[in-house]
């Protein structure tokens, strides 16, 4: 084993000289950069395009057409299956529906009677508008009494003007036929809808005596069911000065509150029982006492709400 790795070691030392690298032949030169042809535009300058004629100058619009609106088409296909009698009816109300149209509304809000042991009493509270969507006119009237005779009782002649979806600012006279003296008022109020569908009615008045009052009445509905509304109202009338005429002193003069339970027979009939309170404040109640009348009474109500 020994004598044949000595001969390997023998033959690789002796074929060592002939596995050295040959020489490179272009070792120690440098390969000359090739030529490069000269740019033949070199050291010239392009021309500046030519200036546009129409530089700094406005194309005039076309003239607006002159040729005749196209005819309205005649032919409607509806009326392959309807006479055109029915079709122009139709289109008709359609117009009217799409911003030309007007009603009338009667709203009866209440139509009570009110027993009580010291003498039955009654009231109501009612309007008439007419007019579209924006612009109307409204007839609003209320009134209250006790044994046949009525204590209060007014009318207001209103102008009504939309001034959002579910505002309407008014405008107009009152005129009052009880309590005497009475007394023709200019008025001006708001009325609609506030957040959480709260319905308010508020009026500044001015007698035609100089004698300055306000209004403010809200009410809520609260649907027990579809048919089923419980109906809480609050009212509050306000004098700026004393009237001794009518016996009503500045500041709050006198607040009602009152509790109805409706049933919606129809959406337009709905009979009602609930109570209310009336209350008065202040000087107005100082002048009660001194006539000998009740400063409050709270009493049971039997009544009717209707539209139409």
């Amino acid at each position: 084993m020994m004598v044949r790795l000595v001969i390997a070691l023998l033959i690789a030392t002796s074929f060592s000289p002939a596995l050295a690298q040959t020489p490179d032949p272009h070792a120690g030169h440098t390969m000359p950069a090739p030529a490069q042809a000269a740019d033949p535009h070199s050291g010239h300058r392009m021309p500046a395009p030519a200036a546009d004629p129409h530089a700094g100058h406005t194309m005039p619009s076309p003239p607006a057409g002159g040729d005749a609106s196209p005819p309205v088409p005649a032919d409607h296909a509806a009326e392959r299956f309807y006479t055109p009698g029915a079709m122009a009816r139709a289109r008709e109300v359609l117009r009217r529906e799409h911003g030309e149209m007007t009603w009338t509304t009667v709203i009866l809000d209440r139509a009570e009677y009110q027993p009580s042991a010291g003498g039955d009493g009654f009231a109501w509270e009612g309007r008439v508008s007419y007019g579209g969507d924006i612009h109307r006119l409204v007839t609003k009237t209320e009134g209250d009494g006790a044994s046949g005779h009525i204590e209060e009782a007014e009318v207001q002649a209103l102008y009504s003007r939309a001034i959002g979806p579910y505002f309407n600012l008014q405008a107009g006279l009152r005129q009052d036929f009880q309590p005497r003296p009475r007394r023709t008022y200019a008025v001006i109020g708001l009325e609609g809808l506030a957040p959480y569908w709260f319905d308010i009615d508020g009026a500044v008045f001015v007698s035609n005596k100089g004698e300055v009052s306000a209004r403010f009445a809200a009410s809520y509905d609260l649907r027990l069911t579809q048919r089923l509304v419980l109906e809480p109202s609050l009212e509050a009338n306000i004098q700026a000065q004393d009237v001794a005429a009518q016996n009503l002193g500045g500041g709050l003069s006198d607040i009602e509150a009152g509790l109805r339970l409706r049933y919606a027979v129809t959406p337009e009939f709905s009979p009602y029982i609930g109570v209310n309170h009336a209350r008065a404040v202040g000087g107005t109640a100082d002048s009660a006492r001194r006539a000998g009348e009740h400063v409050r009474e709270t009493r049971l109500v039997f009544g009717l709400r209707a539209w139409f």
